[in-house]
């Protein structure tokens, strides 16, 4: 009778432990900024419920699975398909609210968000899963409390990923004109017929190049989609001298094919240079713009070889 009362004592604490270390992970991953969704309280309050329920999965999984009863890995692949629908449900969302942006995000950035969203509540149960474990396992509820804290701290790590410029130098360009032709340097930009539009450009435009620092870089900067997500950025955050209907008046970004620098126009509602390159210094690297050529190549090669 003492030793079942000691058991439910400790698969309490660890259930107790393993949901409080989930939901502090997904609070602290909540981190509202200028580029993600969820901006009000109500998208708050959606996705910190996910993420308790999430930890409550996790944890309660831990003394089911000892007591031998597997049903909780049915309600684990359960919560799986739950947190892909939340993944679709971000994507459309986002993609309705992509319309009404006068520089929008692109499918990339999109994917990209909604794909956090979801991982984000898997990281929510593996947190709780390990610090319930540790609980059973060092029959100590501070043994998760530890245990919880390490968890919560590798979460913050993983918070956020690469930024552009860990991938790429960024600097100041000159913009030039060459009839009506636009050059950021010796990066053609874009032509522009009307003279107004020319003006209001050399009025407000601002050029920036950004040089990869190697192979993998230069693929990166290629992508549309990475392109498109530091046009967005940059005028989130300062803002865009634009209106509907200004066709000649587009923040763009080209590519010169020979080195693969890319030239960009931002057309900021603050002229403040030094912002501007901070905006484009953090904007994140996109994952499905992230390839490895060199090292695919090395490993066709070996093939080439063991073949």
């Amino acid at each position: 009778m003492m030793q079942g009362l000691m058991r439910l004592d400790l698969y309490t604490w660890a259930v107790i432990i393993g949901v409080l270390a989930g939901f502090v992970t997904r609070l602290l991953m909540l981190r509202t900024d200028y580029r993600h969704y969820p901006t009000y309280p109500h998208g708050h309050v959606m996705h910190l419920s996910l993420g308790l329920i999430a930890a409550g999965m996790g944890a309660v999984a831990v003394p089911a699975l000892l007591d031998r009863n597997y049903t909780a890995i049915t309600f684990l692949a359960l919560a799986a398909q739950q947190f892909r629908e939340v993944r679709n449900m971000e994507r459309e969302t986002m993609s309705k609210l992509d319309h009404m942006e006068l520089v929008p995000r692109g499918a990339s950035y999109i994917e990209g968000i909604a794909m956090v969203f979801e991982g984000r509540n898997y990281l929510v149960i593996f947190s709780s899963f390990i610090t319930s474990l540790a609980v059973v396992i060092s029959h100590r509820w501070y043994g998760g409390v530890i245990t919880g804290l390490v968890m919560i701290l590798a979460a913050a790590r993983l918070r956020t990923g690469k930024v552009l410029r860990e991938i790429a130098e960024i600097r100041l360009g000159n913009l030039r004109w060459e009839g009506a032709n636009l050059f950021v340097d010796d990066i053609h930009l874009m032509n522009v017929g009307l003279k107004k539009d020319r003006e209001r450009i050399e009025q407000h435009g601002v050029g920036v190049v950004v040089r990869p620092l190697d192979g993998v870089s230069v693929v990166t900067l290629a992508n549309l989609g990475q392109r498109q997500a530091i046009l967005h950025d940059v005028s989130a955050r300062l803002g865009v001298y634009r209106d509907t209907g200004d066709a000649g008046l587009v923040p763009i970004a080209k590519r010169k094919l020979d080195d693969g620098r890319l030239g960009i126009l931002v057309l900021p509602h603050e002229k403040d240079e030094q912002k501007i390159l901070e905006a484009v210094a953090r904007v994140p690297v996109l994952e499905s713009a992230i390839r490895m050529p060199a090292e695919t190549q090395h490993r066709n090669t070996s093939s080439v070889r063991r073949g």
